[in-house]
């Protein structure tokens, strides 16, 4: 605990009325943009801030009835003294060595509107929350710690809105027990999570570190959310740039949101949620059926779903859980090992392939062994393997290796389109590899631990109009070519460079 101890005298919370900047000059490309164009891999830190009780049971112990939620601690007896425990306690230093060491590059920390009202007392206006006002208020102190624990150890941050005012699901960890989507049916519950959003993404859009916000964890789908997410973002945009990475929520309908992705062009991307074990289709098979089908019939339909949404897709949470009767009967623990180690083995596979990131659900549970949804357990079964962060970074190559790369990428361009109808402008290729190969480099090299790049369109774009001002010429109908040899730069840099 002592990062932690000299941390907290570090930060001072906001005073009671906030005003929003504007801090809308979008970010240059460097070093401090690669945490958020990098490939993530990280766990969710479940149940420090938005609770669940199958993950953490101990702050539930003086919840009021049914004792499944937020709402239900706050009811109950010493709340604020159980909470603040439980926020001071959860994670320790020797935790995120762990998430490091694992090669994880970020974390996904799920927290609620109410967790916001120590700075901002207007977000709990006309909400279930109102009379907790005086339990929360530390909460987003605590939040900023944790943020900057995170950034000490070179991890990248999501903030995830996991519980918005009157319960955008039907789930105890929306913040309700009561089982009802309330969300879209008082002004005052969308009026405070716009306030809460807002209010995130200027705080939170300054710190580099900070790879993007979640809008809204698992809405239920409807007619009406299409609109709020176009509605919201856009009051986002009004005081954060364009290249501050908001991620929403696929609501189960990924390929229409995949769709929604695409057609933008500021940085927004779509969290998928994967899981196995819920479903009486998914409990007829055990782990090495599910493990086929994600490497074939499931694999095709998301590689369409990432295409549409142009490379912006990640898995926000994911697990090696199966239910009890996937397995057959009467195996040893030993076997159902084996088959969650298949069953994640193919989803890593998928997800290095087809997404630009992950984050597993979850890092940790308070009681029992759980190999399955718990991150340090599946390591020490070997379920997750030991290493998840990628190929290592050998070092920058001799002089004339990138040259030569350069020279043999560029012979094969020409040489394939003069003998099938030409190209707009081959001179062009060359400088896109020699970009993407530089790029590449960047992430290998940046001091927080190597990385690849993961969202390559993003990045791309803002490139091309580097390379269209710099050379005093629009790509035009040949920016396909400078595309191309970016991305085969980026490929070239990771077999010379990364063993």
């Amino acid at each position: 605990m002592g990062i932690l101890n000299k941390l907290k005298d570090q930060f001072q919370s906001p005073s009671p009325s906030y005003d929003f900047p504007s801090s809308t000059h979008p970010t240059p490309l460097g070093p401090n943009a690669v945490f958020r164009y990098r490939y993530q891999r990280g766990v969710n830190l479940g149940s420090w801030f938005t609770l669940e009780r199958w993950i953490a049971s101990h702050p539930f112990r003086n919840a009021a009835q049914p004792g499944q939620s937020d709402f239900d601690v706050a009811s109950g007896k010493d709340a604020k003294k159980v909470l603040e425990e439980h926020w001071d306690t959860w994670m320790n230093e020797g935790d995120w060595r762990w998430i490091k060491e694992r090669g994880f590059n970020s974390v996904r920390i799920p927290i609620s509107y109410y967790h916001l009202c120590g700075p901002l007392p207007e977000v709990l206006k006309g909400t279930e929350f109102e009379p907790y006002h005086h339990i929360f208020e530390g909460a987003w102190g605590r939040i900023k710690q944790a943020i900057e624990m995170a950034g000490y150890f070179g991890l990248g941050v999501l903030i995830d809105l996991h519980a918005a005012a009157g319960a955008q699901n039907a789930d105890a960890h929306s913040g309700l027990s009561k089982g009802k989507i309330g969300f879209w049916d008082k002004h005052s519950n969308l009026a405070s999570t716009s306030l809460a959003l807002r209010f995130l993404a200027s705080e939170l859009s300054r710190i580099p570190h900070v790879v993007g916000l979640e809008l809204l964890n698992e809405p239920a789908n409807n007619s009406k959310l299409q609109g709020w997410y176009h509605s919201i973002i856009a009051e986002i945009r009004g005081i954060v740039p364009s290249d501050f990475p908001l991620y929403i929520s696929d609501a189960w309908d990924t390929q229409h949101y995949a769709g929604f992705v695409g057609a933008r062009d500021d940085f927004v991307v779509l969290d998928h949620h994967l899981y196995r074990c819920f479903t009486e289709q998914d409990r007829q098979k055990d782990g090495y059926a599910h493990a086929n089908e994600i490497r074939s019939g499931f694999r095709r339909s998301f590689s369409g779903q990432s295409d549409a949404a142009k490379g912006n897709i990640v898995t926000g949470e994911w697990s090696g859980s199966l239910d009890p009767r996937s397995f057959p009967p009467n195996i040893p623990d030993t076997q159902k090992d084996a088959h969650r180690r298949e069953f994640v083995k193919a989803q890593l596979e998928l997800f290095e392939e087809k997404t630009a990131g992950y984050w597993f659900w979850t890092y940790k549970k308070q009681d029992g062994w759980d190999a399955g949804w718990s991150a340090k357990d599946a390591g020490r079964a070997e379920i997750l393997p030991q290493w998840v962060g990628g190929k290592r970074y050998r070092g920058e190559p001799p002089v004339g290796v990138k040259d030569g790369e350069i020279k043999g990428a560029y012979d094969a361009h020409t040489s394939y389109w003069s003998s099938h109808g030409g190209s707009p402008d081959p001179t062009v290729f060359a400088p896109g590899f020699s970009q993407g190969w530089d790029d590449s480099l960047l992430f290998l090299s940046h001091p927080s631990g190597p990385s690849k790049l993961g969202f390559t369109d993003q990045w791309m774009k803002k490139r091309k109009i580097e390379f269209e001002s710099g050379a005093h010429k629009k790509l035009g109908k040949a920016a396909w070519e400078w595309e191309h040899g970016f991305r085969q730069g980026v490929e070239a840099s990771l077999k010379v460079c990364t063993v």
